[in-house]
């Protein structure tokens, strides 16, 4: 038996008694095997302690093992916990994840579709922060990629998105079941270009709309980019203005951590002053002060299927048809907007 770098293949034909080709076939899943001779070969294998060589497996089939994930920054809790989730689910499909960080510029989206770290690959999955619907050629590339986010829609590949809209008229309408009549939202851009901001100011027009509330464009408050510290500074703001509001829809929970935190500095009471909500339920609202109410997007879901989509076009690349998903959400409500009761 070897013992310069384990048990090999020979070792375990060997035990086995069996040649070399068939325990190639065990490994390989090969379906036309005697199922004495194949348990003969997996004992072989279990009691020797061999492990494939995934690496030149991977490479005799014309694949790395590896798959790429590029996305705007991991300081934010949303992509952290989005890498980590696609990470998991990779591993189930025996994959590993090689991350990149594009800083949400062009230049480096770019160069995650046509940089030289695509030969490391067998496909990238791509969240574009900076790209947007003229680039839509650039999606064009020659192996498997799979799109998230709210920049690009109907690209020639396929894309995994969130409900967006629909997500923030349940946090605005939430707030406005509360009684809450005078709504501030956290997030809204001037003139910004297709994305998040723009589809989740939709949502929460849609909700004041639907409920009689007059839109009151000195209630929306410009944060760029969606952080901590500028949820609080946006959250001064709105407080130093002229504005009147008894609630909040901030459009990540990033910024309504941040405004938490100046209303606490502030000493307002939330919920019974000022109620807030957020968007993407990251593992921090729970912790928050109080904590947060927030829309879950389907983090692990859009995860699970952008990981899915990548391997079924890696198995499958003559298959040209785009596929769009888009997915489920949930409103997770806490203390941020449900008020205690009175005191008796």
């Amino acid at each position: 038996m070897s013992h310069d770098g384990g048990p090999t293949m020979n070792d375990v034909a060997r035990v086995a008694g069996v040649s070399l080709k068939t325990v190639s076939n065990v490994i390989n899943g090969y379906q036309y095997l005697r199922p004495e001779t194949k348990a003969r070969v997996e004992a072989a294998i279990h009691d020797l302690g061999y492990r494939v060589n995934q690496t030149a497996r991977n490479l005799r089939r014309g694949h790395t093992g590896m798959i790429g994930l590029a996305l705007p920054e991991l300081s934010l809790s949303y992509f952290a916990e989005l890498a980590d989730a696609v990470i998991q689910a990779a591993d189930e499909a025996g994959l590993t994840v090689l991350i990149e960080q594009t800083g949400a510029t062009r230049d480096r989206e770019l160069q995650a579709l046509r940089g030289a770290r695509r030969e490391l690959t067998d496909g990238l999955i791509l969240h574009p922060s900076a790209l947007g619907q003229d680039d839509v050629g650039e999606l064009r590339v020659p192996y498997p990629l799979v799109l998230l986010g709210e920049r690009i829609f109907g690209g020639p590949v396929d894309h995994v998105t969130m409900a967006n809209v629909k997500g923030a008229r349940v946090a605005t309408e939430c707030l406005i079941a509360h009684g809450h009549r005078h709504i501030a939202v956290l997030g809204g851009l001037k003139d910004a270009p297709m994305g998040p901001h723009v589809l989740r100011l939709q949502g929460y027009k849609e909700a004041l709309a639907t409920a009689g509330i007059a839109f009151d464009p000195a209630l929306v408050a410009e944060v760029d980019p969606w952080h901590r510290d500028t949820g609080a500074q946006a959250m001064r703001r709105l407080l130093d203005s002229p504005a009147s509001f008894d609630a909040v829809f901030a459009m990540n929970d990033a910024t309504a951590i941040g405004a938490l935190h100046m209303l606490y500095e502030r000493r307002i009471d939330v919920p019974d002053s000022i109620a807030v909500v957020g968007f993407d339920n990251v593992s921090d609202a729970a912790y928050s002060f109080p904590p947060l109410s927030t829309i879950d997007p389907g983090r692990d879901q859009i995860a699970r299927t952008a990981v899915k989509l990548l391997l079924d076009r890696m198995e499958h690349p003559s298959d040209c048809r785009p596929t769009t998903v888009v997915a489920d959400f949930n409103l997770i409500e806490r203390a941020s907007t449900e008020a205690t009761p009175a005191q008796a």
